[in-house]
């Protein structure tokens, strides 16, 4: 089938994301793109995806996509359900996780990520929803993908609160402090990708998509970005891409559009 509409930006990130993923993947899901984006993997090139939600369901094949981690379409489709505590003692500290999606309001040059205020943290101007199990994730996953998109706003040159750990000041810092997991490998964004600098930590840019400049992609980051020796362009996503994405959103669309059956 032959997709006419051209791709937005939001579906140009989820299926750079899903194409970072792989069979096999033990993947700790969020909810929105990073959700997505497995669940596109799952249709797609990687059907023996392992998907863990924050719930305690493992090994989730959902038909359409979860509104939040307690959504019943997780539970009735995972392999098992454990408790809270077993899915981050054994499975996340145990380093069982290969990848833990995160997202953020803030991010600096080094990865690091603010989900809990803007602004002074006595009298914020915002107060986000905070932490939840991200500085965990960060902690220990084997590796993290950040999900954001790309501003001066969210990509700022100091964090107002360091929420999530990346790689600290950079130049080892993570190592230092004994982090177990290797931290955020990629930030993909809807511009491109970031990917850390083997030696000073700090993020660079990796990848562009189809169309966009990186002129466009340093006046979007509130640092000055430099550039990977090589920046590569992304491949647009394919027709089948699309389709089994826009399929998957439409049919969690209507799923979520029909009326609660009444009680018995």
């Amino acid at each position: 089938m032959s997709e006419t509409r051209p791709w937005t930006p939001d579906e140009m990130m989820t299926v750079a994301a899903a194409r970072l993923l792989w069979d096999g993947c033990v993947c700790f899901v969020g909810i929105g793109l990073p959700s997505a984006a497995a669940n596109l993997a799952r249709h797609t090139h990687a059907p023996d995806i392992v998907l863990v939600y924050e719930s305690g369901t493992i090994g989730v094949r959902p038909d359409v996509l979860p509104l939040s981690i307690g959504d019943g379409e997780l539970a009735e489709t995972a392999t098992v359900i454990v408790s809270l505590p077993e899915v981050f003692a054994y499975w996340l500290q145990g380093g069982r996780i290969d990848v833990g999606f995160l997202g953020a309001a803030q991010m600096d040059r080094f990865g690091n990520l603010n989900s809990t205020v803007i602004g002074d943290y006595s009298r914020p101007r915002t107060r986000l929803p905070g932490a939840g199990g991200a500085p965990e994730i960060a902690t220990h996953a084997k590796r993290t993908f950040v999900v954001l998109k790309q501003s001066p706003r969210s990509f700022v040159p100091k964090l107002d609160f360091v929420t999530s750990a990346g790689f600290f000041e950079g130049h080892g810092g993570r190592s230092r402090a004994g982090a177990p997991g290797a931290g955020p490998r990629v930030v993909i964004t809807d511009l491109g990708l970031l990917r850390p600098e083997p030696d000073s930590e700090e993020l660079v840019l990796a990848a562009r998509y189809e169309n966009v400049e990186v002129d466009e992609i340093r006046r979007a980051t509130g640092w000055p970005l430099r550039t990977a020796d090589s920046v590569d362009v992304v491949a647009p996503p394919t027709d089948e891409e699309l389709h089994i994405l826009r399929d998957l959103h439409e049919r969690t669309r209507r799923a979520h559009s029909r009326p609660a059956p009444l009680p018995v």
